[in-house]
């Protein structure tokens, strides 16, 4: 069923002098390729790759094996270029096989719960070609995978079109809570008050009884993080959460990294103990600047990728945490940190980041103002969210259906590698 079965090259790209695509995992997505966001590789190291057998060619599907495992896209046209070692080109025996048929097939749950029983890795999840090799598929005959692949383009287009509609709602709903949110920890709720230059050019001016602080001044205790360990993980126990439970504002519980014994609960408090209306930010990783707020008693404790900011007298949780999530502080944000396996800003760094502060009880009335607004806008962004899910698994489920016979479908059996 397909003619060869190869990845792409093991090496770093030369992009000095930058002309060639060199696409990677991150460049693919249902639509195609993007080949703008792609980095560019020289002449010369093309040359190479091309020779390495590292161009794909029309009609070859490209799959991704690390990272973003199972992810998939057919290659239409003649556009040069070549492809990182996180995808595997597969180049399907046309007399036997369609290249669209295989795209579907690759997507369907069958072969997608095939290869996780495959991947390996925890930190960087990977399927190597020779697991890639042993997934089992339904081949039925070529004009058959015709028919399936043009009702599937029809289908899960309209589909698509229906996600992309709902995905652009979310982005200008997120635009929109961003822009609701600056505007009111930055100028505050009253159109007509003096106002006076804030000295840093992105927050410009802020009303005149306003302060521009910095964090370290107006936290209780000084600006700390979770453990710089990994504990052993239990089955049971206080929940230990990382950066991955606190991307929605609020600690997800249902995210947390796992659970850790009460004797590591116990020595990793003697840093640090959390209690509600403590701040939480990211400070390391892809959602570096990312901030929630605790809103529960519950007893857990936070690893070493979460900042810890504990509010004093002078500043109210709530809109500190509206601040912190506002464009221009998140602005701040990306200017101090320091990239070096991944992104990060450091402890100090965050205590040196600012906010305009205005009195408490405008900081209350602001604070209240925001939660309501806010929380209609997620709203909104909670069902759009929710109808792209329901729509990505209608899809799922239709293209499993039609690969495997259950839509007017004869069977075949065969494996991937034959």
């Amino acid at each position: 069923m397909v003619t060869e079965i190869t990845d792409g090259a093991h090496i770093s790209p030369e992009t000095s002098g930058g002309v060639f695509d060199f696409v990677s995992t991150r460049d693919l997505s249902p639509g195609g390729i993007d080949f703008e966001g792609s980095l560019k590789t020289s002449p010369e190291t093309y040359e190479y790759m091309v020779r390495a057998g590292c161009q794909p060619l029309d009609g070859d599907v490209l799959f991704s094996k690390d990272g973003t495992v199972g992810r998939t896209v057919v290659v239409r046209g003649n556009h040069p270029f070549v492809v990182a070692s996180s995808l595997i080109i597969i180049r399907p025996n046309q007399d036997k096989l369609t290249s669209r048929f295989l795209d579907y097939l690759c997507q369907s749950h069958g072969v997608q719960e095939q290869v996780r029983s495959f991947v390996k890795g925890a930190g960087l999840p990977r399927l190597s070609i020779a697991s890639l090799r042993r997934i089992d598929g339904v081949f039925p005959p070529l004009p058959e995978q015709q028919r399936i692949a043009d009702f599937l383009d029809r289908e899960t287009g309209e589909i698509d079109a229906f996600i992309a509609d709902q995905e652009e709602l979310v982005a200008v709903l997120q635009e929109r809570r961003e822009a609701v949110v600056t505007h009111a920890v930055t100028e505050g709720l009253n159109a007509g008050a003096p106002t006076k230059n804030s000295g840093v050019a992105w927050f410009g001016d802020i009303p005149l009884q306003w302060q521009l602080r910095k964090l370290k001044s107006i936290v209780s205790t000084p600006i700390t993080d979770g453990p710089h360990e990994t504990p052993e993980a239990q089955s049971s126990g206080v929940p230990f959460v990382s950066a991955e439970a606190v991307s929605s504002g609020a600690v997800d519980f249902e995210k947390i990294w796992g659970f850790i014994s009460r004797e590591d609960h116990a020595r990793f408090s003697r840093k640090y103990k959390p209690q509600r209306g403590d701040i939480y930010m990211v400070k390391s990783g892809a959602t570096t600047g990312i901030c929630a707020i605790v809103e529960t008693d519950l007893e857990f404790n936070i690893w070493s990728p979460l900042a810890a900011i504990r509010c004093g007298a002078s500043a109210l949780p709530r809109f500190v945490l509206h601040s912190l999530r506002s464009h221009n502080f998140q602005d701040s944000v990306a200017l101090h940190w320091n990239y070096g396996t991944q992104q990060n800003i450091g402890m100090k760094v965050i205590g040196n980041l600012s906010i305009p502060l205005p009195p408490l009880e405008e900081q209350a009335e602001i604070a209240a103002y925001l939660d309501r607004e806010t929380a209609e806008i997620d709203a909104v962004i909670a069902d759009a969210k929710e109808a792209i899910e329901v729509s990505k698994e209608r899809r799922a489920a239709l293209i499993s259906a039609a690969v495997t016979g259950k839509i007017d479908v004869c069977n075949h059996v065969a494996t991937m590698g034959v």
